[in-house]
């Protein structure tokens, strides 16, 4: 009678287990009783007493087929093989199921075909605990479990240094694309071909050749009394001042290096204290005249041309002093600024070849001609009431008024832009361009009125009579407060007279003053 087929007894699931065992038992003594008692029937004397390990050794060697028709083998360690069958919960239209759709007898045995994933797709979705980690990514372990892992990007200036660490990039260098090594960074300067570049060389250009003809048309008409009038002497040292001033963009263009750099902390406060020092002791030199014409027939001290060379060149001595002294105490170099474009984002990443002069000592390098321009507008005001005609003290005083407007837009762009990633175009334009719009205003309002008449009206270039310094000056305070129309006399011909006054005055001795002072009395 066979269970399940001439009966309706179904049998309890672990039963074949317990059958296999009767059997595996059965063929170990079968075979022991073979071996130790050949054609004997029953126990012979070797098999009176069982030896149990004798006998484990049979049972491991057993293979023979079960009552559910698989074999009943052993492994090494005495365990029977794994036999699993695979279901799969699958649910169709009509029906949830569970369906085989493989085994296990040593190793896996699948039918794909009957595997059923989540949106009917035949693609085997990813059993793994975590992905391998791409270039530039490091494996982060996941608390207690080993085998898992998250995958971090080694960002910003981080390379991968191995699977589980990333490290920075040295300072003068950033990761590669993908994160895997560090590049130099690329060097960037000031080109000449930059846009920030070819504005303030061509204001220089354009001022250089103004400048030079200036001096030109000077020394062509150097003996006649607009020239003599505007003083020869301080005129060509404001203009050299001017000179410099314009030339000294080229300096901050140029590709930095020792001697560039220490060209510029001598050339760059120097053309603007040469200028500034000529202009403030030229209106010094008017407000002491007509302060002590007022009041004096004699002529005051220091206003030879001599005397004015050396008050000039020993306000510019002090400018140079202290560039010596810095020179001493820091010598020049150029360096690359790896903070300056270093950005978020390491592509964007630029060293930044200059020199080595902080916005602090530049302050300080322009702050003496700062403190010259500043005195000189102030002795501008005082004489602002010095009849036009008769001085340079208003064309000065509208000067240096432009010119303290022009500094004074420079100084917010200048420190306004120290965070932006332009910074040093920026800077490097805005200080060259209000360098030469300063000297461009100086240039402009003194000298190309003078240029003008000189070329075009030299009818008007002429001398006039002589007249003692106390005489000039009383003339010209009367004739502006009774006389408005005094001031319509023509260019250069009050100048020149108080010019030449002056000169005349400062040649004679003491005594002539004395003897003209006491025939006046008399």
């Amino acid at each position: 009678e066979r269970i399940g087929k001439d009966s309706s007894y179904e049998q309890e699931g672990k039963v074949q287990f317990v059958v296999d065992a009767v059997y595996a038992m059965a063929h170990a003594l079968h075979s022991m009783h073979k071996d130790l008692c050949p054609g004997k029937v029953g126990l012979c004397s070797k098999m009176d007493t069982i030896n149990g390990t004798q006998l484990l050794k049979y049972i491991r060697q057993v293979n023979f087929t079960g009552i559910a028709g698989t074999p009943v083998v052993f492994n090494m360690n005495g365990d029977a093989p794994g036999r699993y069958e695979i279901y799969q919960y699958q649910i169709t239209n009509t029906t949830r199921e569970y369906k085989i759709i493989g085994h296990w007898t040593d190793q896996l045995h699948l039918d794909t075909n009957e595997m059923q994933w989540p949106g009917a797709t035949q693609e085997v979705p990813s059993s793994i605990c975590s992905q391998p980690c791409r270039p530039g990514q490091r494996k982060k372990i996941v608390k207690g479990i080993p085998c898992c892992w998250h995958c971090e990007n080694c960002d910003g200036y981080q390379y991968q240094a191995d699977t589980y660490t990333c490290k920075m990039c040295r300072f003068d260098l950033r990761p590669n694309g993908n994160h895997t090594g560090c590049d130099p960074i690329p060097i960037v300067k000031l080109e000449w071909s930059s846009p920030w570049a070819v504005i303030p060389v061509l204001i220089a250009v354009l001022g250089i050749m103004a400048t030079l003809f200036v001096v030109a048309t000077f020394v062509r008409y150097n003996d006649t009394p607009i020239v003599k009038a505007s003083g020869r002497e301080l005129s060509y040292v404001l203009l050299t001042g001017i000179f410099l001033c314009y030339a000294t963009t080229f300096l901050m263009i140029s590709a930095p290096d020792v001697f560039i750099c220490s060209l510029r902390r001598i050339f760059l406060g120097l053309g603007m204290s040469i200028s500034y020092a000529a202009l403030l002791t030229k209106t010094n030199r008017i407000y002491r005249i007509f302060e002590q014409g007022k009041m004096s027939v004699s002529a005051p001290r220091f206003i030879s041309p001599a005397s004015q060379l050396v008050i000039t060149f020993s306000l510019i001595s002090v400018q140079l002093l202290g560039v010596c002294i810095w020179f001493g105490v820091d010598p020049s170099q150029a360096i690359i600024d790896y903070e300056d474009q270093r950005t978020a984002n390491p592509k964007m990443a630029r060293g930044v070849l200059k020199c080595d002069i902080s916005d602090l000592s530049l302050i300080c390098l322009l702050g003496y001609s700062m403190l010259l321009m500043v005195t000189c507008t102030v002795y501008a005001i005082k004489t602002r009431g010095v009849p036009e005609t008769f001085n340079e003290a208003k064309p000065i005083g509208f000067t240096m008024y432009t010119t303290c407007i022009v500094w004074l837009a420079f100084i917010p762009i200048f420190f306004g832009t120290s965070q932006s990633a332009e910074k040093m175009y920026i800077q490097t334009t805005t200080l060259t361009i209000s360098v030469s719009l300063s000297a461009s205003v100086s240039l402009g309002m003194l000298y190309m009125p003078k240029v003008y008449v000189v070329l075009f009206h030299p009818e008007q270039n002429v001398p006039k009579r002589k007249r003692s310094l106390k005489a000039v000056v009383t003339a010209a305070t009367m004739s502006n407060k009774f006389n408005p129309k005094g001031a319509l006399r023509p260019n250069g011909e009050a100048k020149s007279e108080l010019c030449e006054s002056l000169e005349t005055q400062a040649q004679k001795p003491s005594s002539y003053f004395s003897a003209t002072k006491s025939s006046k009395i008399s």
